[in-house]
This record gives C-alpha cells, sequence and structure tokens, in this order.
C-alpha cells in the first residue's frame, strides 16, 4: 500500500517519462503512410480491405469500385484450421507425406517387433512344456 502511494503520486518528471516514471512511447519510430490495401486469400477466395503499409505493385478493383493495392496472402481466417474448425493441409514442400510414409514405417516395424516378441514367447514356452516332461 505504502509503495503504490509513493509511486502515484511523485511529481511529473517534464523529460520522455510518464507520471508513473516508465518510459513514453516513441513517436518517431512508427509509421504514418497508412493507406488502403485489399489482402486476398484466394485459394479460400476470401478477401478484406484494411489500412497498411506494406509495399505492393498490384493493383485490384474492390466492391466501392475504387481501385487498391493487392497484397496475396497463403493463409488467412478463411482458410486457417484454427478459424475454420476444419483441417486443410497446405503443404508446398511434401512435409506431410514424408510424415505420414515415416509413421506408416514405424507402425509397420512396430508390427514385426510384436510378432517375433510372440513367437519368441511360444518358443520359450513350447521350451518349459519340453523340459517339464
Amino acid at each position: 500500500m505504502f509503495c503504490n502511494y509513493i509511486i502515484a503520486h511523485t511529481p511529473l518528471d517534464k523529460s520522455n517519462k510518464s507520471r508513473y516514471n516508465r518510459p513514453v512511447m516513441k513517436s518517431s519510430i512508427h509509421p504514418q503512410d497508412y493507406r488502403p490495401v485489399v489482402f486476398s486469400d484466394e485459394r479460400a477466395g476470401f478477401a478484406f480491405l484494411t489500412k497498411s503499409t506494406a509495399p505492393t505493385s498490384e493493383t485490384v478493383k474492390w466492391e466501392d469500385g475504387n481501385e487498391y493495392p493487392l497484397i496475396k496472402v497463403d493463409i488467412s481466417s478463411a482458410s486457417h484450421p484454427y478459424f475454420t474448425g476444419e483441417e486443410k493441409i497446405i503443404d508446398t514442400e511434401g512435409r506431410v507425406d514424408r510424415f505420414k510414409a515415416k509413421a506408416k514405417q514405424a507402425e509397420e516395424r512396430r508390427k514385426q517387433l510384436a510378432n517375433k516378441a510372440k513367437k519368441q514367447a511360444a518358443r520359450t514356452a513350447a521350451k518349459a512344456e519340453d523340459s517339464e516332461k
């Protein structure tokens, strides 16, 4: 309680500090050239208009009849599984196929080892019965 009172009631410093002696956000590092831009996810057939500073040389005619800069994106909220609730796998380098192949090989190896262990157990049991007779 005492510390909060001291921090909250310290006199304001004339430097680049806020009332609570924390640095104030710098205004000179943020871009000022925001402009309307269309982001398009062509796989999902989804596009939206927002403000951005991203550079692009392509343009597109938007629903309001104006022409805006166009930025193409691979994944948007319309195609990302987290937002859609569906599993859509976008694989450009075959990583998913390689993973599935390795998983299949591992499963086959597990089955072979299980069969080998069963055969070994059967042999051991047969030897045990023979030695008891």
